[in-house]
């Protein structure tokens, strides 16, 4: 937790007084599962009017880092009129801030490391009326299959002082396996972000984001690597906060798994989603910012059939985010979804744009793969209409009549 959250200077520490909220991890002793409320043996209750969380049957170090991200969902908004989010941001040289939103494996960390930006932070951040900035002050990355040629920035932050977990290691040479899975998909490392070469200490920005970044990872294959969102479609998809459950990042999961997770995390919401939504389209709407919905899942045919989208080609897309190419260029209309796909992308093969010319099967198969995933979005999203305005109801799939 020390690498996890802001450190504290030693004048503050003289000065420091009472914490303002206290974490009691008992580690694996086990909750009372049959305490009225408790479902299994693993426990993670919070007490905000005793400021306190207790956290029973799990060693898994994220338990306190989003325990604290859950404290932030419900302050931030009700006492500060604050937006707490799920997301990674960065800041380019000219001062424009990205804010990328997704779940866990979505590439958040991954694509938010980029070496032409200063990184403001990984996982958790706010969004207020003077910008943005950083909960934490430190990342927790996935280390599988962690590569120095794919995740420079990353594999190089792993070094003295950082906390691996979960990871394999030879015992004599103390080098470590970033392939080996034998304990679990979820190898995990925790870094203070001064380990990363271009991040930005304090990791606040004055400046307002400039572009809003729905990472997605699509299992079935039939979302596009990336699309231009209007402020409803935004709202839509935030709300939605669809993706795939990916290996490695939740127990029992060895293959990707449909799910749709409210505003990129609902586990983390203490509030409505939509109470969160109206803050973020408020901000957007100020700011004007531009929304896109990037999938880094997979492309040709689903999971098992297709092929997951290469991470040159999702770094492409950023880049071309971020110098504004994707803002000018020209856009086609993708049925169904409704949603404005790029013709064309710098580094990006033209055909990879549009998911129907690279399906691999019948046209018939990807009619319904398609219908079949629209379908659950229409399904999850009636939760939710109560709380909706004609906009967003509208800016969802719509699918054809029988």
């Amino acid at each position: 937790m020390r690498n996890m959250l802001i450190r504290p200077t030693d004048e503050e520490l003289e000065s420091y007084g009472s914490p303002d909220f206290t974490i009691y991890n008992a580690g694996a002793f086990p909750a009372n599962r049959y305490t009225t409320g408790m479902t299994s043996t693993t426990s993670v209750a919070i007490n905000f009017h005793m400021n306190e969380m207790v956290i029973l049957g799990t060693e898994y170090a994220g338990e306190m880092k989003k325990g604290i991200f859950s404290v932030m969902h419900y302050y931030m908004p009700i006492k500060y009129n604050v937006l707490s989010l799920h997301s990674s941001a960065n800041e380019g040289p000219d001062g424009d801030v990205s804010v990328f939103f997704g779940l866990s494996g979505t590439g958040k960390t991954t694509l938010s490391a980029d070496p032409k930006r200063s990184l403001i932070g990984d996982d958790e951040h706010c969004w207020s009326d003077h910008g943005v900035f950083n909960i934490e002050g430190g990342c927790y990355a996935k280390c599988i299959n962690l590569s120095p040629d794919k995740e420079p920035e990353i594999f190089n932050a792993i070094r003295f002082g950082s906390v691996l977990e979960n990871v394999i290691y030879d015992p004599q040479s103390r080098i470590v396996n970033y392939d080996d899975d034998a304990l679990t998909e979820n190898t995990r490392c925790a870094y203070p972000i001064e380990y990363i070469p271009n991040a930005k200490v304090p990791s606040i920005s004055t400046n307002h984001p400039k572009n809003i970044i729905l990472l997605t990872c699509d299992a079935y294959g039939v979302l596009p690597p990336v699309s231009k969102l209007s402020s409803a479609q935004a709202m839509y998809h935030f709300i939605s906060g669809y993706t795939a459950k990916i290996a490695g990042t939740e127990d029992g999961v060895t293959q990707p798994e449909a799910t749709f997770s409210a505003c990129f995390g609902q586990p983390f919401l203490v509030l409505h989603p939509a109470r969160y939504a109206k803050m973020l389209a408020e901000r957007m709407e100020q700011h004007s910012a531009d929304a896109w919905l990037v999938n880094t899942g997979w492309n040709g045919g689903a999971y098992g059939v297709g092929e997951r989208i290469k991470l040159k080609y999702s770094r492409a897309i950023i880049d071309a985010i971020h110098s504004g190419e994707l803002a000018k260029t020209e856009y086609e209309l993708y049925d169904v979804f409704n949603l404005q796909i790029p013709k064309s992308c710098t580094g990006v093969p033209s055909e990879l744009l549009n998911p129907s010319k690279t399906w691999n099967g019948s046209e018939e198969s990807y009619v319904q793969t398609r219908n079949k995933l629209a379908q659950s979005f229409v399904e999850n999203f009636i939760q939710y209409e109560d709380q909706a305005t004609p906009d967003i109801l509208l800016a969802g799939p719509i699918l054809p009549s029988a």
